[in-house]
């Protein structure tokens, strides 16, 4: 059985962008319209359908929008520095575009935003007490992947309260830890430690 060959990443690319766009000028058209034509404040039942469809149209262009910017970002950063750093980038998009395709079906819905954005906050701040560690290893990740004081296949020594000084190989930089080989075998330091680590960059060892 065969199977399509995959498209060259420029093209990928490219579609992603133009979907993308396509579906973000379906979104702010649909938003203007909802804004101008529909509402649940007046007594007759066509602002309401309008303002209904306008919303369904918000949700399914934005999440399409979202997902093909999202991916022609994250293509975008993996060319120029690592995977990793697209998968972060799409991560994060992804959130953003979603939060901002909510926001605008709600205003289309006539929801008041002061006390959405009120819930929000407030659930933000619950979520990043309880999520400090994990989001502090993303940041520091993003940092890392962007700042490039090492790369993977570098030979390094890291001088960290965490694990003392050790002399290391870097495997890969993920979203909350970074992989390195030692003489006792792998090991995964938390990002935030080695972004509070001096680091340094040293010749590989000779092989026995």
């Amino acid at each position: 059985m065969s199977t399509l060959p995959a498209l060259p990443v420029k093209s990928r690319q490219l579609r992603h962008w133009l979907t993308g766009i396509l579906a973000s000028v379906v979104a702010v058209a649909a938003l203007v319209i909802g804004s101008e034509f529909g509402g649940f404040h007046v007594g007759s039942l066509h602002p309401k359908i309008v303002a209904w469809i306008c919303a369904g149209v918000i949700g399914l262009s934005g999440v399409i929008a979202t997902q093909n910017l999202a991916a022609a970002l994250s293509e975008v950063a993996s060319t120029r520095t690592l995977p990793a750093a697209g998968s972060a980038v799409r991560l994060i998009g992804t959130a953003l575009g979603y939060v901002i395709v909510v926001f605008a079906m709600f205003a289309v819905l006539g929801v008041s935003i002061g006390r959405l954005l009120l819930g929000v906050g407030f659930a933000s701040v619950v979520l990043g007490i309880a999520a400090q560690q994990s989001l502090g290893n993303i940041f520091a990740a993003l940092v890392l992947l962007f700042a490039h004081p090492f790369t993977v296949g570098d030979f390094i020594r890291i001088r960290s309260s965490m694990v003392g000084v050790i002399d290391v190989e870097v495997c890969e930089i993920g979203l909350t830890y970074v992989t390195v080989q030692t003489d006792d075998g792998l090991l995964r330091i938390p990002n935030s430690a080695v972004l509070a680590a001096g680091i340094g960059q040293i010749e590989r060892p000779p092989e026995n």
